[in-house]
């Protein structure tokens, strides 16, 4: 999945995100355990990517793991979030990123409820929740 926009540079990212945010979704950061804005959150609606406002979770999808961060048990569609291998850190996880602009998400852990399985293990500081009205 792509747009047609141009990506932005690095020094118009840096202007746009605050700094966790640009360190999250550029550098793979990882926010504090129940530090970010949506870790708790239950509103309705549509938790878009940070960077290039492409929709990946439905609000309806999100539950709370007790982890300390966003967890979903699926993406929007999967041809929004790419899974990839992340041996960083002494450990090996399953990376998420944005299919659009690549921007880190988090990582997805196969210990989620049904139907998936799967544990969408997000950081807050890559979303931004838009109304389920409005």
């Amino acid at each position: 999945m792509t747009t047609d926009a141009q990506a932005p540079t690095d020094a118009e990212l840096r202007e746009r995100l605050t700094p966790e945010q640009y360190e999250v979704t550029q550098r793979a950061g990882t926010e504090r355990a129940f530090s970010g804005a949506y870790h708790d959150t239950k509103d309705p609606g549509v938790y878009h990517c940070i960077v290039c406002d492409v929709a990946l979770f439905e609000s309806d999808t999100k539950y709370d793991s007790g982890s300390g961060w966003p967890s979903f048990t699926e993406a929007i569609d999967p041809d929004r979030v790419t899974l990839k291998q992340d041996s960083s850190h002494g450990m090996i996880r399953t990376e998420a990123v944005c299919a659009n602009c690549g921007a880190h998400l988090g990582h997805v852990f196969p210990d989620g409820p049904g139907p998936t399985g799967d544990r969408f293990c997000m950081n807050s500081a890559s979303l931004d929740l838009k109304p389920a009205n409005g």
